[in-house]
């Protein structure tokens, strides 16, 4: 109900939304656990003469000088906190650094295309300035824990730079976070409340099994 001022993007990596957000003249803030990934998104604003504030922190207890009117994790960030309690500190530490009404926005892989009973086959391929990637995931077959809803997924980065060839293998622990589990520790949080979710970026698509729903996005706002 109010102009989107100042935004917080967690698990930033390169900061691709911190800097767009900062070129439309939003006042943003960039976070992540990395040290290296911040160095390098710092440096990419620098060169892009765009200003952006950057934060090496833990998105289970980060803290903001200023609150925000808009808390987002892209792209299935999330799924690295493994813990109910993991997630109900991020809910928290969330909560407190947005404005009243504030919203918190982030999305998962669609539970439809990939859960604990099916990991999915995940490829992702681009090509910029002569540089050609290609990722995918869970190329080991993840093995699941049922009980905890933890997989240990292997990724697979293929470069292809002027005739060279460079594969990068990375290994990362997710747990599957299903629709009603957001809800119930969302509540349990005390600090957030769900809005709605969608099936795509795009608000007009609704979250349900057709095929213009490809992700989950969930939208919450601050409790108060």
């Amino acid at each position: 109900g109010r102009p989107l001022q100042r935004l917080a993007e967690l698990a930033c990596g390169p900061g691709y939304h911190t800097r767009e957000a900062a070129r439309r003249g939003i006042a943003a803030t960039g976070i992540d656990l990395s040290a290296d990934m911040i160095a390098f998104a710092r440096a990419q604003a620098l060169a892009e003469g765009i200003e952006a504030e950057w934060i090496e922190a833990d998105m289970r207890g980060f803290r903001l000088g200023r609150p925000v009117d808009l808390v987002v994790t892209p792209f299935d960030g999330i799924d690295v906190l493994l813990t109910n309690q993991e997630i109900l500190d991020h809910f928290r530490a969330v909560a407190a650094a947005l404005a009243p009404g504030g919203i918190y926005v982030f999305d998962i892989t669609h539970p439809r295309d990939s859960s604990p009973w099916r990991y999915g086959s995940h490829r992702y391929e681009g090509e910029r300035d002569g540089i050609r990637v290609v990722v995918e995931a869970g190329v080991n077959g993840p093995p699941v824990d049922p009980a905890t809803q933890i997989a240990d997924s292997e990724m697979r980065i293929t470069i292809e730079r002027a005739g060279e060839r460079q594969v990068i293998l990375d290994r990362a622990r997710e747990r599957f976070l299903h629709p009603q589990e957001i809800v119930a520790l969302a509540d349990l949080s005390g600090a957030l409340d769900l809005v709605a979710f969608h099936g795509d970026y795009d608000d007009a698509v609704p979250f349900d099994l057709s095929p213009r729903a490809t992700r989950l996005v969930a939208v919450l706002r601050r409790r108060g």
